[in-house]
């Protein structure tokens, strides 16, 4: 419990046992002052009167007035009637005064007055002594009353003296030993308080100041220097560029190979704000291009800087350092590393890669033609007949040749893509003759299939801003496809629109269809849907996605796995 709840509860239960200690006191002492207020009021007046009759009694002989005076006191002891039989006596007090103002020689009629009035002194004396006896009574109930609500009073007033100093004496005691302790430099030493007041949070924000010390005192300023060295020194000898920066972008450290590529000077990096040095550095800005605005979206290309006397590829990394502090449970921010690797090598194999296809496959193209030519030859009547054995083993060599150039076709395609050899000639190119090239080039293989190429063209639309020879193959592919995986007997839907500032081409087929798994990497390079015994090479969608997003547009695949597909992909409009 907090201790400001302890002092609440407490000293607002004493203020309110001390306020039922008043009104109780104050009842009682209003109940006496009632008792007494009776006493003196009715019975102390009627022994007043009855003193002042007989008084006037007995001068009555001597004094003339005498009976006014008795006449005065009798008529206000008639006022003043409040106990059980004082009426009935004031009455024969009446009765034999009356009867002495007639005869006043009769002894007998004083005497007779005389008793008249000793009865109602006597009757006012048993009640004055009855009153009294009731109000000793009302005085014993106050002193029992008052007696008990003041030792509950005194019983909580002594317990908040004895136990509250102590709550709050012994916790400070305690601390002040443990602070003692500290500035002792004893670190070690912690304070314990099985508390939720406001001590219990003083000790764990103590001993969290204790551990932090703790901590600091172990890690001496010889091993800090020397792991800052060591840090240093293998930053410095990393073959990678380094780039060390704080929460507030300010640098803190910078290897040699970073700043072999920059062009800076250490002292004009280090401590400077990064996008300070940016502003006279066009590579460190655009390094820090995204980390400055992080709302833009990062490329994934490799950066081109010229190192090493050449031109080089680097990768960026960003890594976001992130600390929790001693004592505590949330991480916090305190700067980032980027990192720069050095793709170089890889690129040059990659492009080495490239050229090694580039020239197979164009070499290949040469024999390959020399087959076909050769097959032609012995296709031809002229050159001489040819048994069914034989035109089955050249029908064979035919398709094989042909697979083996448009592979090779595909091949040196993927090799001007990479190497960036590829030239487009976009320009207004009809969409019909785009649409009859594919047709025509597919017409044979559907026709074996009975497939039926269905073609929709909006009518507002004639021409497309593309390289009608790029996108006749893009088409050819995809028509090519869905010839191959639509079963017999079915139609191929060929669908052109205009789609905002867009032309879209889209073939759908009733195939099999991509299961679920497999549609977002249709388009990824040599990938065959598992299990398939369909012929290709898996390059066709990853060429036919180079050609169309080289021009501007983007290709795109919708699938129901077991009712077909549909592969659209977009073109600026003319």
């Amino acid at each position: 419990m907090k201790i400001k709840t302890k002092l609440n509860i407490g000293v607002g239960l004493l203020f309110i046992m001390i306020i039922v200690l008043s009104v109780v006191s104050a009842w009682y002492i209003n109940q006496l002052k009632r008792d007494t207020n009776n006493i003196l009021a009715a019975n102390y007046n009627t022994l007043e009167y009855s003193r002042n009759m007989l008084l006037a009694l007995e001068e009555i002989n001597s004094d003339p007035l005498a009976f006014g005076v008795f006449e005065k006191y009798l008529d206000k002891q008639r006022k003043n009637v409040t106990e059980p039989g004082e009426r009935e006596a004031t009455e024969e007090v009446v009765t034999h005064f009356s009867a002495l103002k007639k005869d006043i020689q009769n002894v007998s009629l004083k005497s007779s007055v005389r008793k008249d009035i000793a009865e109602l002194m006597r009757l006012n004396m048993t009640a004055i002594q009855h009153k009294s006896s009731i109000a000793d009574e009302t005085a014993k109930n106050a002193i029992t009353a008052i007696s008990i609500v003041g030792t509950l009073c005194f019983l909580m007033a002594f317990t908040l003296m004895v136990n509250l100093p102590s709550n709050i004496a012994d916790p400070i005691r305690i601390l002040t030993s443990s602070i003692r302790q500290i500035a002792n430099q004893n670190y070690k030493e912690r304070v314990h308080f099985k508390s939720n007041s406001e001590f219990g949070e003083l000790a764990r924000s103590f001993n969290t100041m204790a551990e932090k010390l703790h901590e600091y005192s172990e890690s001496k300023l010889e091993k800090i220097l020397k792991g800052k060295k060591r840090i240093e020194t293998l930053i410095d000898n990393m073959q990678d560029p380094v780039i060390g920066i704080d929460e507030n972008k300010k640098v803190l450290f910078v290897n040699d190979e970073a700043l072999n590529i920059t062009g800076l000077k250490k002292e004009n990096f280090v401590g400077k704000l990064i996008q300070d040095v940016a502003v006279t550095n066009d590579l460190v800005r655009s390094i820090i291009k995204d980390i400055i605005h992080p709302e833009t979206t990062a490329e994934n290309e490799p950066m081109k800087i010229y190192a090493d006397g050449k031109e080089s590829y680097f990768e960026k990394d960003v890594i976001d350092i992130n600390i929790i502090p001693t004592g505590e449970e949330n991480s916090q921010f305190i700067g980032q590393v980027i990192m720069l690797h050095n793709i170089t090598p890889f690129k040059e194999l990659d492009l080495a890669k490239t050229n090694f296809i580039g020239t197979v496959s164009h070499e290949f193209k040469t024999p390959i033609s020399s087959i076909k030519m050769g097959l032609q030859l012995l296709e031809n009547d002229k050159i001489g007949d040819l048994n069914d054995d034989q035109k089955n083993l050249v029908n064979g060599i035919k398709d094989d040749a042909n697979r083996l150039l448009k592979i090779t076709g595909e091949l040196l395609n993927i090799a001007q893509l990479e190497s960036g050899s590829i030239k487009l000639n976009i320009k207004p190119s009809e969409v019909s003759k785009i649409i009859e090239y594919a047709v025509d080039a597919n017409r044979a293989a559907a026709e074996q299939k009975q497939i039926r190429f269905l073609i929709n063209i909006a009518p507002e639309i004639q021409n497309v801003l593309a390289d009608s020879e790029k996108t006749a193959w893009v088409l050819n592919n995809l028509l090519s496809n869905a010839v191959r995986y639509s079963y017999e007997d079915s139609d191929i839907n060929i669908d052109v629109k205009k789609l905002d500032d867009k032309i879209m081409f889209s073939v759908t087929d009733t195939g099999q269809g991509i299961e679920p798994q497999y549609v977002s990497k249709v388009f990824d390079r040599y990938f065959r849907i598992p299990g398939t015994k369909k012929e290709g090479t898996g390059l066709g969608l990853s060429i036919s996605k180079e050609f169309i997003e080289s021009q501007g547009g983007n290709i795109f695949v919708k699938s129901e796995y077991g009712a077909g597909s549909t592969f659209s992909f977009l073109l600026k409009d003319n």
